[in-house]
């Protein structure tokens, strides 16, 4: 059995198209859409929406911006549109209809924190499978999956404004890697919380990790751990008991899958 394995997709329909290749399934490990393209400012739904220089500000103030700039700034960006919410949503929808038309199928998804996750049913199609905090067979293994990222504790997400990532609260997200049980392979957008594996060498930050996600591996010693979200990690792979935690990659640069065989 081979399946292939992707992660971080950011828009990259053509090397998705290309993803299954060779395999007897696909999965995808979410952020599918490409919201704010850092390396060409006129792509991505922030560039379309709003223009070049809206999004090379958006890209100084993540950089360097004072706490809460940033946030002040998207949602003066917001408020310009007469209807923001369906200006939005609409831009993802035309980036979610071709990325879902490149997949492969049998797939199985997980949503990362850079999706709409509530839109997904609009595009699954026969052979798709739109998974978390689940768990489902594949090759007669057991692959649990669960999607998004958690906040810590005392941190609740905002659901004002019409830009919802799909961030958790700690104990939402906790209570999906709960159901996931006597797992082989433990699928998710984050990482569990081994320090290496999070922490990002280019933005020089430690990126968000689950501890609920490290427990998993603890109790059952999956066969492997997969994930994404960390796009330069420092380590891209780790061992913890029997095994092996994967960063499957930023896929939309290095547009290659990792191939997991047995």
């Amino acid at each position: 059995m081979r399946v292939h394995v992707v992660a971080d997709v950011h828009g990259n329909s053509a090397a998705l198209a290309r993803a299954g290749v060779g395999a007897d399934a696909l999965i995808v490990l979410g952020d599918l859409i490409d919201f704010v393209n850092y390396d060409d400012h006129s792509a991505g739904i922030l560039g379309r929406i709003f223009g070049v220089e809206a999004v090379g500000q958006f890209a100084k103030l993540r950089a360097n911006g004072r706490p809460g700039e940033l946030g002040r700034y998207a949602d003066t960006l917001w408020t310009e549109l007469a209807d923001p919410q369906a200006t939005l949503e609409g831009a993802v929808r035309e980036q979610y209809e071709q990325l879902f038309a490149a997949m492969a199928t049998p797939c199985y998804l997980t949503p990362g924190n850079v999706d709409l996750p509530h839109l997904w049913p609009e595009f699954l199609t026969a052979g798709m499978h739109m998974l978390d905090g689940e768990v489902t067979e594949i090759g007669g293994l057991r692959f649990g999956f669960v999607g998004g990222l958690p906040l810590p504790p005392e941190i609740n997400p905002v659901r004002d404004g019409p830009w919802r990532p799909y961030v958790r609260p700690a104990a939402e997200y906790d209570a999906a890697c709960a159901a996931l049980t006597d797992v082989d392979v433990l699928c998710s957008h984050v990482p569990p919380l081994v320090p290496e594996l999070a922490y990002d060498v280019v933005t020089r930050r430690a990126e968000v990790a689950s501890r609920a996600l490290l427990e998993i591996i603890e109790r059952d010693s999956p066969r492997a751990a997969l994930f994404g979200h960390v796009h330069q990690p420092m380590s891209p792979r780790a061992r913890v008991l029997r095994t092996e935690c994967v960063n499957v990659g930023h896929f939309r640069r290095t547009e290659r899958p990792y191939a997991l065989t047995w």
